[in-house]
């Protein structure tokens, strides 16, 4: 008497994952999902591994969450994936203020984004 199960809304040969409040701004998280996009997932981590980025550890991980969803949720073949799309999107953005001379304020601004990553496994072996 529960709810229908909703339908996949990626293919059948895809996966992805999720993060929310990835505690960086969209720009600069963009610039690591435009690095992996395109390549194979295991290309993809060993990059994100060396990288120099503060944040490239909470992509490797969503990276390793959306290969692990496909292997355990869709049964896909882990040697064959590749990042197909990773995009970033805007989060929550925290308003503070820092104290500046004669007794004025200035706005700081600290953003938090969302990222997400779909893997699909190639078709060629």
């Amino acid at each position: 008497m529960g709810q229908s199960k909703n339908p996949r809304r990626e293919k059948d040969n895809e996966a992805k994952a999720f993060a929310k409040h990835i505690k960086t701004s969209p720009q600069k998280l963009n610039l690591l999902a435009r690095t992996i996009r395109g390549k194979s997932a295991g290309k993809a981590l060993i990059d994100l591994e060396f990288s120099s980025r503060r944040v490239a550890e909470d992509v490797r991980k969503l990276l390793q969450s959306a290969v692990a969803n496909a292997e355990n949720n869709h049964g896909l073949d882990v040697d064959r994936l590749i990042v197909s799309e990773a995009y970033v999107g805007k989060s929550l953005m925290l308003k503070r203020f820092r104290a500046r001379a004669r007794g004025r304020g200035a706005r700081i601004h600290k953003t938090v984004s969302n990222m997400t990553i779909v893997v699909k496994e190639s078709e060629e072996a």
